[in-house]
Formats: structure tokens, sequence, C-alpha cells
């Protein structure tokens, strides 16, 4: 009697132990950065993004331009000598002035254009984290890592591949990821 109930008990303890582990589901990984690298979409956000970048970089130009027409106009008024003292501090000032709004815009246009970059990729992030999980629920995977941000990959499937055919992704070529 005392045989039957602990070969019983091993056996119901066996079966809550495989149970349980079942339960855990299965493991699956992504690199999401080559995810969305490989995203057709990147392309025309980097399109974008440039064109936005190529906008603030001309302002900049123009500002360069004339600061190194005061910088000139000064150096020929105190070269000439005939610039009073007053017109030549009132030259410096404005220089000093555009100095600094350069300095400034470079500054806003640095933030505006990381900020934009974050609005534009936020959109992207969506579409793959739906098919992300579109997949798993697919394959039946219940975690699926990140395999950009882990220094140990899990043990599962890389579900990339899958990932990508979902999205309609059929070439290897990726654009850089900044």
């Amino acid at each position: 009697m005392k045989n039957i109930l602990k070969s019983t008990l091993l056996t119901l303890l066996i079966a809550v132990s495989v149970s349980a582990y079942s339960q855990k589901g299965k493991f699956a990984h992504i690199d999401s950065n080559e995810l969305l690298a490989a995203m057709p979409e990147r392309a025309e956000l980097e399109k974008k993004l440039q064109g936005e970048y190529q906008t603030l970089e001309a302002s900049l130009q123009q500002m360069s331009q004339e600061y190194q027409r005061k910088v000139a106009e000064y150096q020929e008024m105190e070269a000439s000598g005939t610039a009073s003292d007053l017109i030549l501090q009132t030259k410096i000032s404005e220089i000093q002035d555009l100095e600094t709004r350069i300095q400034q815009f470079q500054t806003s246009a640095q933030e505006a254009i990381q900020q934009r970059e974050v609005e534009l990729m936020e959109g992207l992030v969506e579409i793959a984290k739906k098919a992300i999980s579109e997949v798993a629920a697919e394959n039946g995977y219940n975690y699926v890592f990140d395999a950009a941000v882990l220094l140990h990959k899990p043990d599962g499937d890389n579900i990339l591949p899958l990932v990508k055919k979902k999205l309609g992704i059929t070439t290897a070529a990726t654009i850089p990821v900044k």
C-alpha cells in the first residue's frame, strides 16, 4: 500500500511538473533592429528625414554666409581706418549676436531632427510590433524576446523570417540603422 501511494504520488508530481513546464510556453526571439532596417517603409522614412535635414542645413548655410559677410565688412572697415569706434563696436556686437543665433539654431535643429525621427519611427515600430504579435499568436509563442537588447539569446526560435514574410519583405538587403 505504501509503495502504491508513493508511486501514485510520484506519478502525480511528474504530471504536475510536466503540465507546469508545458504551460510556460514556447520562446522565440527576433532582432528588432534588423527587422526595422529591412522594412521598405524605413527607406521612405529615411528619405523624408533627409529632406527635412537638408532644409535645415540650407538655413544654417544662409546664416553662415551672412556671418562671413559681416566679418568681412568689419575687417574692411577696420583696415580702412575710416570707421569710428562706435561703428566697429556695433559691428562686433552684430557678429556676436549672429554667432549666438547660429549656435542656438544648430542646437534647435538637431533636437528637431531627433524628435522628428522618433515621431516617424513610432509608426514603423507599431507595424513591426503588430506583425510580431500576429506571428507569435499564429505559431503558439508565448514569449518573444528582442535579441537586439539581450546579451545572451534565450532558447527559442528566431521568428525574424516569419515576421518578414508576414510584412511581405522578400529582400535580404537592409538599410543601415543609425
